[in-house]
């Protein structure tokens, strides 16, 4: 049963993105150019410039002209709850809202004496203990709405709103300690880890699983931390916390039989290539790292087995051509692909470049004339794009030079490679409370396959995310929109993906439960839950 976390008004979209505006309001480098873009959500604005990577900027929402609507006053009594958040929202002057116990002190700084830029945008130029202050006044505001439903004896009617009470409070503690931590604060960090692992239980609620995870991150990040003085982190191996790789096979196999995440990316790759490949003789795919090294190759047996059927001939000659650095892994699934295929009689040619994607070269992909080439890249693009760009730049430069006739791409669809610690740090609570809610919702409570879901998958994905800084920081994905501008700068065009009442009919056979939505987005199909983007799919031609 999904948590209330999700139901309650203060942890709606408005209120998560209400909470991240504090995080992501510091403006970086000077932006060449910028453009704002409407993220689902009217209470949020996102500024960027053409490198998301330099500046990641959250609108302070109480200058925002939607900004009355995100809590609506119920009533005129002036000590209502809802009343003492939106009176929080002012700026302080001298007068500092009560403090509890688990509230870091915050020096509080006047935002009038803040100098303003020159540029044309006139937004403030906000220090980095500017928007420490903003988001954390937000936090005590909450605790005031506590402080005054105790003061004026309000009960609380159920459990429900005791548990939502309790995920408040975590989430005060996780963004609390991700304070300590980006200011390098050891001490008072170790404290609220402590008061974290007492709190965040793996067998708890889908919010307290998702903050088990990062307060797994955030502990080995501090373990990193250099004493106040010195610059970035100290020197960190090249993975922490290293799982057995069984236990990440079996981790890798259970999320694609579970979650419809990557059969969403095969359903909209397959449909995409056998349209490309219709009345072709001579067809070859190109596969950016197999998917994972997923047993089986399931992906390419549907494909093998929808040529197979196709009405007509069936192609003379399909090959298949995986590019990684798990090359007995990617054997054994060619042995077994080539063996499937022709028991349908299909003529299957598997051949394995051993590369990572930055070391890739033309040469390595051989090409036939008369062959029609599609390049497939499942969850692995955003593993090159990196702070300077050159390796996704050669990637794609590589790419564009085979000369695709479509290249299917598939990304999760949320921003976790900003400048900012602590904008990164919420974009992905946010992000993996929703895929948490899904499992919440689709499996019992002590099964052993969430565990193994969560913590040999998804885990390891955030404490990446949160722990990791450099080269070792490998999962940076990036929206939808990100994604289109670096695309178009390679040099390729959007192919729209005309596949919207296909993949709705497809989502309706998967038989899981409501809650999974698919929208189309400017050419793109985008799967979500609860409204919440969690994977994209898009096309592009050369």
């Amino acid at each position: 049963m999904a948590s209330g976390f999700f139901r309650h008004p203060l942890y709606s979209d408005q209120r998560f993105n209400h909470l991240k505006v504090g995080v992501n309001g510091v403006i970086g480098t000077k932006r060449k150019s910028e453009e704002s873009f409407y993220t689902g959500n009217p209470n949020f604005l996102y500024v960027g410039d053409e490198d998301d990577n330099k500046t990641d900027l959250g609108q302070d929402l109480s200058i925002s002209p939607f900004y009355p609507q995100c809590y609506p006053s119920f009533s005129e009594n002036p000590t209502s709850p809802w009343q003492l958040l939106s009176l929080a929202n002012k700026p302080f002057t001298q007068k500092k809202i009560k403090r509890s116990v688990s509230m870091p002190e915050t020096t509080v700084v006047n935002v009038n004496s803040i100098p303003r830029s020159n540029s044309t945008n006139s937004l403030p130029k906000l220090r980095f203990r500017d928007h420490i202050w903003t988001y954390t006044q937000r936090y005590l505001a909450a605790e005031a709405i506590e402080d005054a439903i105790l003061e004026n004896g309000l009960k609380v009617e159920n459990k429900g709103h005791v548990d939502e009470n309790h995920e408040m409070h975590l989430v005060q503690l996780l963004i609390s300690c991700a304070e300590a931590v980006a200011c390098r604060d050891k001490a008072h960090a170790s404290t609220l880890l402590a008061e974290l692992r007492a709190n965040a239980l793996v067998f708890g609620s889908s919010f307290q699983r998702v903050a088990s995870c990062f307060m797994q991150g955030l502990t080995d990040r501090l373990a990193m931390v250099q004493p106040l003085g010195a610059v970035g982190l100290v020197a960190q191996p090249h993975r922490l916390n290293l799982i057995g790789s069984e236990k990440k096979k079996e981790a890798l196999r259970l999320v694609y039989e579970v979650c419809p995440h990557i059969q969403f990316g095969h359903f909209v790759a397959n449909s995409t290539i056998l349209e490309a490949f219709e009345g072709e003789s001579f067809v070859h795919v190109v596969d950016l790292g197999l998917t994972l090294g997923l047993p089986h190759g399931h992906q390419w047996r549907g494909l093998i087995e929808s040529l197979s059927n196709q009405p007509g001939k069936c192609p003379r000659r399909v090959r298949i051509t995986a590019v990684g650095q798990c090359a007995s892994r990617f054997r054994i699934i060619g042995d077994e692909l080539e063996t499937y295929a022709r028991e349908l009689g299909v003529n299957l040619e598997f051949s394995l470049v051993e590369s990572s994607l930055e070391n890739l070269k033309p040469e390595d992909i051989k090409t036939y004339e008369n062959e029609v080439l599609v390049v497939n890249s499942m969850l692995q693009l955003h593993c090159v794009v990196k702070e300077s760009r050159g390796a996704l730049n050669s990637v794609l430069q590589i790419i564009h030079e085979l000369s695709p006739k479509v290249l299917v791409l598939v990304e999760q669809d949320s921003s976790h490679n900003g400048p900012f610690f602590l904008g990164r740090f919420m974009e992905a609570l946010y992000y993996y409370s929703a895929i948490f809610d899904a499992l919440d919702a689709m499996l019992p409570k002590y099964d052993t396959r969430r565990a193994k879901i969560e913590q040999f998958y998804f885990a390891e994905e955030i404490k990446n995310i949160v722990s990791c800084e450099g080269p070792n920081r490998v999962e940076r994905h990036e929206r939808v929109d990100q994604w289109r501008r670096r695309m178009s700068r390679a040099g390729f065009q959007a192919a729209p993906v005309k596949l919207m009442a296909r993949a709705k009919e497809w989502l309706g056979k998967l038989k899981i439960c409501e809650g999974y939505t698919i929208v189309e987005e400017k050419g793109s199909l985008v799967l979500g839950w609860k409204s919440k983007p969690i994977v994209a799919a898009s096309c592009w031609k050369c």
